[in-house]
């Protein structure tokens, strides 16, 4: 028998040849880049080219309507040396801890109950946990607020009925980073949660069956089977936890209505982010912003270097 090739598949007399037989056309060729380039051109456009700009502006003393003079490093130098850098670094670290921990820990225990309770429209649970992280941050803030309220709040009445006087949260350093803590995790706990729960669903069952037939009970389950099974999880929900947490804005700005972008009068709960923009675009000092931006971007790739290094660990014991 003689196979024969169709019209379709005979190649032109001057067709290219490859390794394994003859070169697609160029428009097979060129189409998967032409599928991604979009998402590379709208990236450069506006992630790229202000990454860079970003860069470029934190050498130079850098008026948007005025002059642009070259200072080198001075704006970093400048950085190191101001109080309120360190002040912003502070409160973003602390309201990262106060929030993250307790959120993720919340969540990941959410998740193993929903993953093994019995429950009724189980559905509608898990996409009611999910209601917080669509809410709009301006009404969470404002509902917050009021909870927060030192004249008014419902948690100083709840105070005063065992006794305690009244704190004023958003004026006190730590009941303000308490209270912005408080938003971030309510806010993200059930995004973690479904994704824990994503993760867990992947589990075979008799692996739980099993270790309850030895004798595991539910704590050990936890440990020794729910945990293991969610380590790459964790490690991601913990780097976008601490990126989200290194970048938060809107929490802070909108608790301290009055002062706005110090949030407070001693920049109690002033952020690494809010600090930026009342440099940049409050004091119009785009060149010391950009260099604050740039500092910022080093806590970030840090960030991702350590995630790289756990995640290495983690495929080295699995192996």
């Amino acid at each position: 028998m003689t196979a024969t090739l169709s019209a379709k598949q005979v190649p032109s007399p001057g067709a290219p040849k490859r390794a394994g037989g003859w070169a697609l056309p160029f428009r097979e060729r060129i189409a998967p880049y032409a599928y991604i380039a979009p998402f590379f051109l709208i990236f450069g456009v506006f992630g790229l080219v202000p990454f860079l700009a970003t860069f470029y502006i934190a050498l130079f003393e850098w008026n948007p309507i005025g002059d642009q003079t070259f200072t080198g490093v001075d704006n970093f130098t400048r950085m190191l040396a101001d109080p309120r850098f360190w002040n912003a670094t502070s409160n973003t670290i602390r309201i990262w801890l106060l929030s993250t921990i307790p959120q993720l820990a919340i969540a990941l225990v959410l998740a193993h109950v929903l993953n093994h309770a019995r429950l009724r429209a189980a559905v509608f649970f898990r996409m009611a946990i999910l209601v917080p992280f669509i809410t709009s941050v301006a009404a969470t803030a404002i509902v917050f607020a009021q909870m927060f309220d030192r004249d008014y709040g419902l948690l100083n009445w709840l105070l005063g009925q065992v006794g305690i006087s009244s704190i004023d949260f958003v004026q006190s350093v730590w009941g303000s980073h308490l209270m912005i803590a408080v938003m971030v995790a309510w806010r993200w706990c059930g995004y973690n949660t479904l994704l824990y729960l994503a993760a867990l669903q992947a589990v075979p069952r008799d692996v739980y069956e099993a270790a309850a037939i030895d004798g595991a009970g539910g704590w050990r389950q936890f440990r020794h089977i729910t945990v293991p099974a969610l380590r790459p999880i964790i490690i991601f929900t913990i780097v976008t936890s601490t990126i989200g947490g290194l970048q938060i804005f809107t929490e802070p700005l909108l608790v301290a209505r009055t002062t706005n972008l110090t949030c407070g009068a001693v920049r109690q709960c002033q952020t690494l982010t809010l600090f930026l923009y009342e440099q940049g675009f409050g004091r119009y000092e785009f060149g010391y912003g950009s260099a604050i931006g740039v500092a910022l971007f080093v806590m970030i790739i840090l960030i991702a270097a350590v995630n790289y290094l756990l995640s290495s660990r983690i495929r080295g014991e699995g192996r």
